[in-house]
């Protein structure tokens, strides 16, 4: 739950969910099939690579993003299928039964 409660991820979330729209001139490795550079995302939200890398590693280790390197460069994805997994376990936490 701790992933899911702040601004900056959720924008996180946001901005990985249609990556070709929001990072379509990223020119080292295609944003759909390789992910988006950790550097790309921390400068669309106007934050330092180091926070942005805090925020990352979060979603990283609640397994809502893969991170994967191309070269020398941490590339994210999101992870949808751990997404909705985590979404249908609140959402039968919160009404069990529905």
């Amino acid at each position: 739950m701790k992933a899911m409660g702040s601004d900056v991820r959720m924008a996180i979330f946001r901005l990985l969910a249609a990556p070709r729209d929001h990072f379509a001139d990223q020119g080292t490795a295609d944003p759909v099939e390789f992910g988006v550079c950790m550097t790309l995302i921390g400068s669309a939200l106007g934050i330092a690579q180091p926070t942005a890398s805090r925020h990352l590693e979060m979603l990283r280790q609640a397994r809502f993003i893969s991170v994967s390197k191309q070269q020398k460069w941490p590339y994210c994805k999101r992870n949808d299928a751990e997404i909705l997994e985590y979404l249908e376990w609140f959402r039968l936490e919160l009404a069990p039964g529905v």
